[in-house]
């Protein structure tokens, strides 16, 4: 029910509609529940988010917290008219995050900042958070938003989100273990993801093209199609990897592509050597480097390239690692292995 006494008619000639609040939580309020986990403790409305941490098997538990946002792979959405997608990149730019470290995700919370409140298109925002929270096994156990007149334009938002989750002391992921002849495992990413999209916007011309016209070079999908497809989400599979071999280091391939990203999982004195022609790149990013002239070096340092998730295992471990990550529907594969290098990423 809407609280009609708590409507102003000051608050809404400036343009803020407090009501319109009201009808959008009710309006996402089937989205959230899908989200609910055994750990929850409050219910969607209040001034925090509780959550009881269930610690059966946990030693020393250590929390584990990742914040981030969609971009402005956000002006796709805008340009499409669709909404219910960008809530799964938001998700997953926090909880692919988390569990580089061995965490798994407990719960995750939302903030959007729009020029004009839509209830509905508030409802496909948080539709596409609440999938995503699913796909992570995490629940969605509270969140903001804010109308903000004169600060965005009426048609357009921004969103962000932050999640936390737990991981036993003696679990947390030790770089430390790794050594020459360990083997990196890439897990396919489902394309752009959620980086490098100003580049992307230039590169196309998104503003002044039709986002909606088949490309034969994405399969006949259109571009807008293929670009707001949302980021893979890693949490399951990698958590069940994590059950029965020993990981030495993952990587979330986002903004600074390979040579940014996979370093940061590797200690001094190693480095990783990526082979160029086992990485299985994606059409879109071919499509991205013939339309904007791009270095291939710059492409690999901007773009996951195909690569949504590195990992860094025993060399006599590969197997049942890539055994384990294709059971759990993830198509892995060998990319490289660590060196003794003061050169932390060749690419070959």
């Amino acid at each position: 029910m809407i609280n009609e006494n708590s409507k102003s008619e000051a608050y809404a000639s400036a343009g803020v509609d407090i009501t319109a609040g009201y009808r959008a939580v009710e309006l996402m309020k089937t989205h959230i529940a899908r989200t609910m986990t055994s750990g929850v403790c409050s219910d969607i409305g209040g001034f925090g988010g509780l959550f009881e941490l269930d610690l059966d098997g946990i030693k020393k538990p250590v929390l584990v917290s990742g914040t981030d946002g969609v971009g402005t792979k956000l002006k796709i959405a805008f340009l499409m008219d669709r909404h219910d997608t960008v809530g799964i990149d938001c998700v997953a730019m926090c909880v692919n995050d988390i569990i580089c470290c061995g965490a798994k995700p407990l719960f995750f919370l939302d903030y959007i900042a729009c020029g004009k409140n839509r209830p509905e298109r508030i409802a496909d925002i948080v539709k596409g958070v609440a999938e995503g929270c699913v796909q992570a096994g995490c629940a969605l156990i509270g969140g903001e938003t804010a109308e903000m007149p004169g600060f965005y334009p009426e048609e357009e938002y921004d969103l962000a989100g932050y999640s936390t989750g737990v991981v036993d002391k003696e679990r947390i992921i030790d770089r430390n273990q790794m050594q020459a002849g360990d083997a990196v495992i890439a897990l396919p990413s489902s394309g752009v993801h959620s980086n490098g999209f100003s580049l992307v916007r230039k590169v196309f011309d998104v503003e002044n093209r039709n986002l909606r016209e088949p490309v034969n070079e994405l399969d006949g999908k259109s571009l807008g199609e293929v670009l707001l497809t949302p980021t893979k989400i890693y949490v399951k599979p990698v958590l069940e990897l994590l059950k029965q071999v020993h990981v030495h280091g993952i990587s979330h391939i986002t903004g600074g592509g390979f040579y940014e990203n996979i370093p940061r999982s590797i200690p001094e004195g190693l480095g990783a050597r990526i082979e160029k022609e086992s990485v299985r790149i994606l059409p879109i990013f071919k499509l991205i480097q013939n339309a904007g002239n791009i270095s291939e070096r710059d492409m690999f340092n901007t773009f996951n390239m195909g690569v949504g998730m590195s990992i860094i295992v025993p060399d006599d471990e590969k197997e049942l690692a890539l055994k384990i990550l294709q059971e759990n529907g993830e198509d892995a594969y060998l990319i490289g292995y660590i060196q003794k290098s003061e050169e932390r990423i060749q690419i070959c």
